[in-house]
């Protein structure tokens, strides 16, 4: 067992005697720490608050995008761009690229996209567009990786 000396002793309880000053000078520091976390916590539930906000509203304006194409006479498929592209043979078969199909193909063609090289190229900017122009969920291009299949597809791999 261990001993202690009369001198250990006084150190020891020293020490307990200052930690536990210590620790009650701490405690009137702690508020500044709870005020910090409380703005913080205030602050990311705004944050929160705006970004529901702001899919909603984008979701609104989705169904609302939809809404108008749906109400614009329908068209065979075969506008002048499609029919000009192809007769030069500028075309592809956008309906390989899979989440398309042949219906996505011709609303594409529509739209103006003919070319892999097309699709592959769109920024994330232009995505966000054409989905609201298609009715599509916000990220349902990014999902199914349409560019980057489009990508594979141009440079002559199959999927």
């Amino acid at each position: 067992m261990i001993s202690f000396t009369t001198n250990q002793w006084a150190i020891l309880v020293l020490v307990l005697v200052l930690g536990w000053l210590l620790g009650l000078a701490s405690r009137s520091g702690g508020a500044k720490w709870k005020r910090q976390l409380e703005e913080e916590r205030a602050e990311r539930a705004a944050i929160v608050a705006e970004r529901d906000e702001l899919r909603a509203r984008i979701e609104g304006s989705n169904a609302r995008i939809a809404d108008l194409e749906r109400r614009v006479p329908p068209t065979s498929g075969l506008g002048a761009g499609t029919i000009a592209a192809a007769a030069s043979g500028r075309t592809d078969d956008l309906s390989l690229i899979d989440g398309v199909g042949r219906g996505g193909e011709t609303r594409l063609n529509e739209l103006g996209y003919h070319r892999y090289a097309e699709i592959a190229a769109l920024s994330d900017r232009d995505v966000a567009a054409l989905e609201g122009r298609l009715g599509a969920e916000p990220g349902l291009i990014a999902r199914e990786r349409w560019r980057e299949q489009a990508a594979e597809l141009r440079a002559g791999r199959r999927l």
